[in-house]
């Protein structure tokens, strides 16, 4: 990944998520849908970490933010940054937009309880 070659370190929070983890955000304020591209694999929440530790202040996200825009502009893939939303700001959300990815299928079919 590009932006790994930068110089800060981070990981990987959250990636691709099942129906029942996404309403769990929601249910709990974390998200305020259950439409996240998170659930079509075109979204990943990232951490800067320093010193074995996850950095989740707002000028670790944007540091992250200039570099994750920078490496995704050198590959012309469009990239957008939670941290630039005004209703619910989410710095460690970065995704493909849906203009561009539109991808409307869920990875992950939702759990039923009827036996297989």
């Amino acid at each position: 990944m590009r932006a790994s070659e930068g110089p800060l370190y981070f990981i990987v929070t959250e990636g691709l998520r099942s129906a029942e983890r996404q309403a769990y955000l929601v249910a709990h304020g974390k998200s305020r849908t259950l439409r996240s591209r998170h659930r079509t694999g075109h979204a990943v929440d990232l951490a800067v970490v320093r010193d074995g530790v996850a950095m989740w202040d707002w000028p670790s996200y944007a540091l992250l933010a200039r570099i994750v825009k920078a490496a995704a502009a050198e590959l012309d893939l469009p990239v957008e940054w939670g941290g630039d939303w005004q209703s619910f700001r989410d710095g460690p959300h970065f995704q493909l937009p849906w203009a561009t990815h539109p991808g409307g299928e869920d990875v992950f079919p939702p759990r039923t309880t009827e036996p297989a």
